[in-house]
């Protein structure tokens, strides 16, 4: 069976990791190993305030990882990451093998900010809608001010 990239990103107890990250990334490293994962790329992605509460974890190190392995070990790595300590969550997903290369290409570029390229594309369409609508009104409708059909009251004024 062909081997599949995959991306992990972690959610790592802070307190755990208590500014070790190396000797953190260690003991993932060592797991995916352990499971016959080739690792292409990883590294810390960023330490912030949870949405939610894990437990009484408020605040959370997000780290992300790209490996390559086959389907069939993925059963035993989720297991293994769930026994881990550190790990407060997880979630793997199949990379798509025409974006393999950008993705690695940006993880592994510290300074490389995904975003970049999808801000200039917002700016654009919010360029485009404006505060107002076509009549001066206010805007209406959802992201880049998009708007709604209209309805048979409104083609009737």
């Amino acid at each position: 069976m062909p081997a599949n990239v995959y991306e992990c990103m972690f959610l790592l107890d802070p307190t755990k990791v208590a500014g070790d990250v190396p000797a953190a990334a260690q003991q993932l490293h060592t797991i995916l190993e352990r499971n016959k994962a080739e690792i292409l790329a990883s590294r810390p992605w960023d330490e912030r305030r949870l949405s939610y509460p894990i437990g009484t974890h408020k605040k959370g190190l997000y780290y992300l990882t790209y490996f390559r392995t086959d389907s069939q070990s993925l059963v035993n790595i989720d297991h293994d990451f769930k026994l881990n300590e550190t790990v407060l969550r997880q979630l793997v997903i199949r990379i798509d093998p025409k974006l393999v290369d950008n993705m690695l290409t940006v993880a592994r570029d510290e300074h490389a900010l995904a975003l970049q390229v999808a801000a200039p594309e917002a700016a654009e369409e919010g360029a485009e809608g404006g505060e107002a609508g076509e009549e001066g009104g206010p805007r209406r409708g959802g992201p880049g001010g998009r708007r709604p059909p209209r309805t048979e009251e409104e083609d009737k004024e």
